[in-house]
C-alpha cells in the first residue's frame, strides 16, 4: 500500500521541502509541535525504521543531522529533539523538533497551526541555510 509519504516523494501531494537527495526527503510537518518541526523519510517505502537496511538507516541519521543543524540556525531553540514513533504513517520517518524543554516534544500536546505562507517561509529559510 502506498503511504502518504510515498505520494509526497512522487510529487502527487504538495509539501514544504527542506532537503532532498537520491535516498531521503525532509519536509515540514503540517501538524507541528513547533515552528520548524520537520519529517525526514527514506524515499524507499519501508514501514518500520528498524526494517531499513543498515546503510539506509545510517544514512538517514547523517541526512537528519544536516537538516537539524540548519533548523537550529533558523528557529531559536536549545536543541533539536529527535523522535521516531512509527505509528501514525506506515512509512519510516524521523521527527526533528525544535525544543527548549522536555515538554516541547510531547506528542499529546495540541498541534500548532501555521498558514501555508508561514510554512513556505520557514522552509525557504531552512533551505537557504543548507545551500550555504
Amino acid at each position: 500500500m502506498t503511504s502518504i509519504f510515498s505520494k509526497i516523494v512522487k510529487g502527487e501531494i504538495p509539501s514544504h521541502k527542506i532537503a532532498e537527495d537520491d535516498n531521503y526527503l525532509a519536509f515540514l510537518d503540517i501538524n507541528p509541535l513547533a515552528k520548524g518541526h520537520t519529517l525526514v523519510i527514506p524515499k524507499r517505502e519501508v514501514d518500520y525504521i528498524f526494517d531499513m537496511d543498515d546503510d539506509l538507516l545510517a544514512g538517514i541519521q547523517v541526512f537528519s543531522k544536516k537538516v537539524a543543524k540548519a533548523i537550529e540556525k533558523v528557529v531559536p531553540c536549545k536543541r533539536i529533539g529527535i523522535a521516531v514513533l512509527g505509528l501514525e504513517v506506515p512509512h519510516a520517518h524521523i521527527h526533528l523538533i525544535p525544543i527548549n524543554r522536555l515538554e516541547d516534544i510531547n506528542f499529546g500536546r495540541p498541534k500548532l497551526q501555521f498558514s501555508n505562507e508561514e510554512l513556505a517561509e520557514t522552509a525557504a529559510s531552512i533551505r537557504q541555510v543548507l545551500e550555504k
